[in-house]
């Protein structure tokens, strides 16, 4: 598999396939949390065929001194590796197997290439895709990653876990890997004003919050650990593939068996949000991917329609939410002039914005957007 190499301890220097929710159960017990990122501190646990009763809100790393020693320096941390890997490897494939995600991170690219169970990286995007380098190819069905510069995540969707790499003088290692992340987390982001890592379990309406530890290891390794878990009671059992961060709250794109946008706001006491508003959509623009404010318009790639079926996957945009449900809205995937397929997550890199896409040879396409216009569209890969 990977050709990995070991750092030396004495250095100091996120399906994708559509997935039948027929037979989750659905919550009906909790308490809604309100959306970290607005909150001063930020697991679940579920099995991978049935949805837990309860799932855990908050998990904290494990003391290894006395229980009234509060110093960070003394914790452990969940799933720590205690010889760190490099994975080096050129990519296998000249072709991408379900793109779901593309973005820059400093100067080098990632793209989930979901189906053939891996992220790579390189530093162009002129390049072969067999001249890229696999990041790690360790995970089943990743959709994204992301980073806050040196410590970077992805969702290990299938595996129901996260995985860990830190940028060291000998390439990305392998770091960590946090297990038990809901069921099938789906998508993370990295909350640079509050610095913390928000991953989404797509199954049972939980939101992890993720923080780096203050100081490294003595082998200059940061961890991270989960610091709480948020749960919104009303997308457990809903697949739901992403979330959006906007100034006036937190959106939730709807799941093909619940039709409607959950947009979340931070509740009085700052501890938990409420639900906001709730926008129903069409039965046809039901299975939602994501949901990006480009201008003045909601641009929302779409899957499939509320029976799961991929024949309605498309790209639709509106200028008012409250406009979806009686299907007031244009479709805008013809602009493209790509050939049928699925749209999915959707990025901006230095004003530009990339899209990952799939079911078709053309997954990692290019365009511009002025004044409303769909323009300069390049396909790359």
């Amino acid at each position: 598999m990977c050709g990995r190499q070991q750092i030396g301890r004495a250095r100091n220097t996120d399906l994708c396939g559509e997935y039948t929710m027929r037979n989750i159960r659905k919550c009906t017990a909790g308490t809604v949390f309100a959306l970290a990122v607005m909150c001063s501190a930020c697991a679940g646990r579920t099995d991978t065929q049935t949805i837990a009763e309860e799932s855990r809100t908050e998990r904290t790393p494990a003391k290894s001194g006395p229980e009234d020693a509060l110093s960070e320096d003394i914790l452990s941390y969940e799933g720590m590796l205690s010889v760190p890997t490099v994975c080096g490897q050129k990519n296998p494939y000249n072709t991408l197997n379900v793109a779901t995600y593309i973005t820059r991170i400093g100067g080098t690219y990632f793209i989930a290439d979901c189906y053939h169970d891996q992220i790579i990286c390189h530093d162009n995007l002129t390049d072969p895709l067999e001249q890229w380098t696999v990041l790690t190819d360790e995970v089943h069905y990743a959709h994204t990653v992301a980073s806050d510069g040196t410590m970077f995540v992805v969702d290990d969707t299938e595996h129901n876990r996260l995985l860990v790499f830190q940028k060291t003088a000998e390439g990305y290692a392998h770091t960590q890997t946090l297990d038990d992340i809901g069921m099938r987390p789906h998508y993370v982001q990295y909350d640079e004003k509050n610095q913390v890592f928000m991953a989404w379990s797509s199954i049972t309406g939980e939101l992890y919050l993720v923080r780096k530890a203050a100081e490294p290891r003595e082998d200059g390794i940061y961890p991270l650990y989960v610091d709480r878990t948020f749960k919104i009671d009303e997308l457990y059992g809903v697949y739901v593939r992403s979330f959006t961060v906007m100034e006036d709250g937190i959106y939730f794109v709807s799941g093909h068996n619940n039709r409607k946008i959950i947009k979340a706001v931070p509740n009085d006491t700052g501890d938990g949000f409420d639900i906001a508003d709730e926008y129903s959509v069409a039965a046809e623009i039901a299975g939602m991917v994501q949901l990006t404010k480009i201008g003045g318009s909601y641009y929302i790639t779409v899957s499939t329609d509320d029976q799961e079926n991929q024949d309605f996957a498309t790209i639709i945009r509106t200028d008012s939410l409250e406009k979806l449900a009686a299907g007031e809205y244009e479709d805008v995937y013809d602009q493209f002039g790509v050939s049928g397929g699925t749209p999915y997550y959707i990025t901006e890199i230095d004003g530009r914005y990339y899209m990952a896409h799939h079911r078709t040879s053309e997954n990692i396409i290019a365009f511009d957007v002025r004044d409303d216009h769909i323009e300069a569209v390049e396909v790359i890969y």
